[in-house]
């Protein structure tokens, strides 16, 4: 129909990222003044904010059960959150630069270069390094069942690697352009 059933308001700057948690009933927003809020979808009311970054936020996902959320910030960390109480579960990692994360029982971050880098969501250690891209990756995502990594690039191509083995099963070829966003 078109109609608008809510409009969220709380940040006190851009929005610059959103997710769905799994079941549909939760929506996250990163913003520019360093927050992230968790809002109840149906009621069209805010549920925690996340406070904990120093500096914007600029990606953030639900995991594959909905029941934590991670944030990459520009204050080059990722962190882990426990999206029942809204606290800081874990500095995941700190990273020279990060533009995206992605996360499952696993978190994928990529940062401004070539190749994403898979971590242990849980413990902070680093699983993997996954490369293929011949320009800058841009984006990042697991699949909902946590089985598959696609990733998106600045040189026209996406690909998609299996998250058990590490291996690119799938190279998608074909924009002229930048592949900006993978979901």
């Amino acid at each position: 129909t078109g109609k608008c059933y809510h409009t969220f308001r709380g940040h006190s700057a851009e929005i610059v990222c959103l997710s769905f948690n799994p079941q549909s009933t939760l929506l996250a927003t990163g913003s520019m003044d360093t927050t992230a809020k968790l809002w109840d979808l149906e009621k069209g009311e805010e549920v925690a904010s996340l406070n904990g970054h120093s500096a914007e936020i600029i990606a953030l996902s639900f995991n594959t059960t909905g029941d934590r959320i991670i944030t990459g910030s520009f204050d080059h960390t990722v962190a882990v959150w426990d999206v029942g109480t809204g606290r800081e579960q874990n500095l995941l990692i700190e990273m020279p630069t990060n533009n995206n994360a992605a996360v499952n029982s696993k978190a994928a971050m990529q940062c401004p270069c070539l190749c994403v880098q898979l971590w242990d969501a849980v413990t902070g250690t680093h699983i993997a390094t996954l490369a293929g891209h011949s320009k800058e990756v841009l984006d990042v995502c697991f699949d909902y069942a946590g089985q598959r990594i696609a990733t998106a690039s600045a040189d026209g191509s996406a690909r998609v690697y299996n998250a058990g083995t590490k291996q690119c099963i799938a190279k998608l070829e074909g924009h002229e352009d930048e592949i900006s966003k993978v979901s």
